[in-house]
């Protein structure tokens, strides 16, 4: 009888601690896919390579993807962050640019580990609608 109860509250953790973990670590492809299933243009994605961070903050793992509509080569840049401090950094540093100049507005959307940068030439209410889908 004890091993059974000892067994049921062992189950019981278990399950708690599985239940709460919702706020697992999600991966580019599964918001990539959230995006087409929102209905929105995600195409061509792609790992980013050093290069591709430019003049921001070379942390969290990044994924380039094109917004056809908004013309060649614009989209947007999703960044998986395995640390808020980084997530953070690089929230502000994109920001931070669109405060300096409205010429390098873009949108920036945080959830989770999840960083969400895109071209700002696109239309607050299309943005938003990114920002929702963000999973």
């Amino acid at each position: 009888m004890e091993i059974k109860r000892f067994f049921l509250i062992g189950l019981c953790i278990i399950l708690f601690v599985t239940g709460c973990s919702s706020t697992a670590k999600k991966t580019s492809d599964e918001v990539i896919a959230a995006f087409k299933a929102a209905g929105l243009e995600a195409e061509s994605a792609g790992a980013m390579t050093k290069d591709d961070y430019g003049m921001a903050p070379f942390v969290c793992k990044g994924t380039r993807f094109l917004i056809a509509s908004l013309g060649e080569d614009s989209g947007g840049r999703i960044y998986i962050c395995d640390n808020t401090k980084d997530r953070d950094s690089l929230a502000k540093y994109y920001q931070a640019l669109g405060k300096a100049s409205a010429m390098f507005f873009s949108w920036v959307f945080v959830k989770g580990s999840v960083v969400v940068q895109i071209n700002g030439d696109l239309q607050e209410d299309l943005a938003r609608k990114y920002e929702q889908a963000i999973p």
